[in-house]
């Protein structure tokens, strides 16, 4: 097995290097955090509630890939030619609106698992299903509507997921838009049903609402509101947290700014257990995955000029904050596949360099 070596990252990094890597001052220590492992699935998601077919799903899924047994986890998402429509989406590579070359893209680049559609997974099932885990999303914003609204609709059914083979449900809560409450009861009843099936469970936990950007900011990205939504989605039972990375702080106090009421906060939540320091508000989110035992996973974002070193920054910061990986799409997928292949593998070689450690 080859790995990029530390120079390379280093590289990638650029004048961000000293600053993650030499970072060793969290405001909490990694003592307290429930750290991935070779073990992970039997030191923590064994001692809960699970069944034993969620255990072995969730072994499928961590046992798969180039970081197979070592406790992190590298997923290719595709789901974006719903929300984003299919041709915004793959017109840089029209051979993704073919869904063998999505799943093909997951098993060549060595991911723990390959989450999309119904649709998408469905459609080569009996051929790629016992292959490389399936992580079905059964929920989703279609951006058909005018005007657009924040909502997320379900588009199948658990047992769809189960009949195609599928090691784990994704699901997607948009917490603070108008339909939030509708999303949380309807994403909980079948996070339900799935872990009774024996599939494992992972929650995009975005927030979405407008009172959320500011002149200032952009608190959508908020380490504290980011944070409590991770919450409420380990409080449902999410066995693996899919979060955005954290670039500010902050929120609560500014939604509670010029006589507004909003959510609750202490002031000891930005001085004691977190720094403006990009790996304290990452770890900030793996507090609140109740100190690691849901592995938080951070999103890859959307393409651009300098896509590697933006993977391989993100990569190091969830890593060294304690989180359990990446799931990149677009970063992959809009790009020929070869590259996308080595975009995920960059990715992978900071969660498998012994020289890039939890702070």
């Amino acid at each position: 097995m080859t790995t990029t070596a530390p120079s390379t990252i280093e590289t990638y990094l650029g004048d961000k290097a000293e600053s993650l890597l030499g970072f060793n001052a969290p405001k909490i220590s990694k003592s307290q955090l429930h750290l991935p492992g070779p073990d992970f699935v039997d030191r923590i998601y064994a001692q809960s509630d699970r069944n034993n077919r969620v255990l072995v799903n969730l072994q499928r899924m961590f046992g798969h890939g180039r970081l197979a047994h070592t406790g992190y986890m590298s997923i290719l998402p595709v789901d974006q030619g719903i929300e984003h429509s299919g041709g915004a989406s793959f017109a840089k590579n029209p051979e993704y609106f073919d869904a063998e070359n999505i799943v093909k893209l997951a098993i060549d680049g060595g991911c723990n698992a390959v989450a999309s559609t119904f649709g998408v997974l469905g459609a080569v099932s009996r051929k790629y299903a016992h292959k490389i885990p399936f992580l079905v999303k059964i929920n989703h914003n279609e951006l058909m509507t005018l005007p657009n609204k924040f909502d997320q609709v379900l588009f199948g059914t658990v047992k769809q997921c189960i009949d195609m083979g599928a090691a784990a449900v994704g699901a997607t809560i948009y917490f603070g838009s108008d339909q939030s409450a509708r999303q949380i009861v309807e994403v909980s009843q079948a996070f339900a049903a799935a872990h009774e099936a024996g599939l494992a469970t992972v929650l995009w936990c975005y927030l979405r609402n407008s009172a959320f950007k500011t002149k200032e900011k952009d608190y959508h990205v908020a380490a504290d509101l980011t944070g409590q939504a991770n919450h409420l989605g380990v409080t449902i039972q999410a066995d693996i947290i899919k979060q955005k990375l954290p670039e500010n702080n902050g929120g609560f106090p500014a939604m509670n700014a010029d006589g507004k009421s909003y959510g609750k906060f202490d002031k000891r939540m930005y001085s004691d257990l977190c720094s403006d320091h990009p790996i304290d508000l990452c770890r900030y989110q793996v507090l609140n995955c109740y100190m690691g035992r849901a592995g938080l996973i951070n999103s890859g974002g959307a393409s651009g000029a300098n896509d590697f070193a933006e993977a391989v920054t993100t990569a190091v910061i969830n890593k060294r904050a304690g989180g359990t990986g990446l799931i990149s799409g677009r970063k992959a997928f809009q790009r020929p596949m070869k590259e996308g292949v080595s975009l995920l593998n960059a990715i992978q070689d900071v969660y498998l360099s012994r020289d890039i450690a939890v702070a």
